[in-house]
């Protein structure tokens, strides 16, 4: 029996705001994906993965979770002895949710009790949340569990606030000029660094100020725009989004996406925002006219991920 795949994630909005209870819109990336499974070589990935999930399984061994979540660690310990490795295509430090969607296929193998995503209430939907972020802060510190749950539903979820999330659907995709796009830096970026750099600057009054006044303003009226479909509106906070990060997110902004950047916000032909923590891996483009906005990023690698 073969295992279900876990798809890649992508955070179109909320990275760091969701900290400071703003709202975000996570959605699924298909492009890359990752599943458990044995192997039949013994190839040196395999084996690196092996021995990582050896070294996880200690950790999920000394994690006591509720008896609903509670996860059959010895049997993943067996398979492990059997050659269990976790082939997965997602890049690692590129903010698309390795980590993520590893822990999601861990506990959908291995947990006694049998969830189905289908069919997870709003309140439920809270409680596994809190489940992934105490599996996952192995990878990072300190998790939010954000990235497993949305690897997990393989659905786009709605982060109202610290405490209510919910399942929503985004505007079908169609084919027209517009597109919202990945950038590649050219760089992996590790997550714990950046968000000690964010917790640094919230320390400053005048960061947190412009965070909850601006910040989070322009993010929750993309949000609410996007899932409208109101694309002038939804430009218009954009841009306002966009150059507020190049302002106080430099620190996160890859140096060879720097200048890129500002050619966006002074030209309107596309606008860029952080792909979660920054530091590398990719950027997130949004345009009007993709056509344009290729031919101005050339010598990018790009992948569009939405037309509209």
């Amino acid at each position: 029996m073969t295992n279900p795949l876990f798809y890649a994630k992508i955070i179109l909005f909320g990275e760091y705001g969701m900290i400071e209870d703003s709202q975000g819109l996570v959605v699924p990336y298909s492009f890359y994906k990752g599943t458990l499974k044995f192997s039949d070589s013994d190839s040196e990935f395999e084996k690196k993965s092996n021995y990582h999930l050896q070294k996880y399984a200690d950790f999920l061994e000394n994690l006591s979770l509720p008896e609903q979540f509670r996860l059959d660690v010895n049997r993943f310990k067996e398979d492990i002895s059997n050659g269990l490795f976790f082939d997965s295509n997602i890049p690692q430090g590129y903010g698309v949710g390795s980590s993520g969607a590893l822990v999601a296929a861990i506990f959908e193998k291995y947990c006694f009790t049998k969830h189905n995503p289908d069919s997870i209430s709003k309140d439920d939907l809270k409680n596994i949340k809190a489940i992934f972020g105490e599996m996952e802060s192995y990878f990072h510190g300190k998790s939010s569990g954000m990235d497993p749950l949305i690897c997990y539903m393989n659905l786009p979820i709605l982060i109202e606030n610290k405490e209510n999330l919910d399942k929503v659907a985004i505007p079908k995709g169609e084919e027209g000029k517009g597109a919202i796009f990945l950038i590649d830096s050219g760089i992996t970026g590790e997550t714990g660094p950046m968000i000690q750099i964010f917790f640094e600057k919230m320390k400053t009054e005048g960061f947190r100020k412009t965070l909850k006044e601006e910040f989070i303003r322009y993010n929750n009226a993309c949000i609410d725009s996007f899932l409208k479909k109101d694309m002038n509106p939804f430009f218009k906070n954009l841009k306002k989004l966009s150059h507020w990060a190049y302002e106080h997110f430099r620190p996160m902004i890859p140096e060879s996406i720097f200048n890129i950047w500002k050619k966006g916000l002074d030209s309107n032909a596309y606008y860029l925002k952080l792909c979660g923590s920054g530091g590398g891996g990719y950027i997130l483009g949004f345009t009007k006219d993709y056509e344009k906005a290729e031919k101005m990023l050339d010598g990018f690698q790009k992948e569009v991920i939405y037309r509209f």
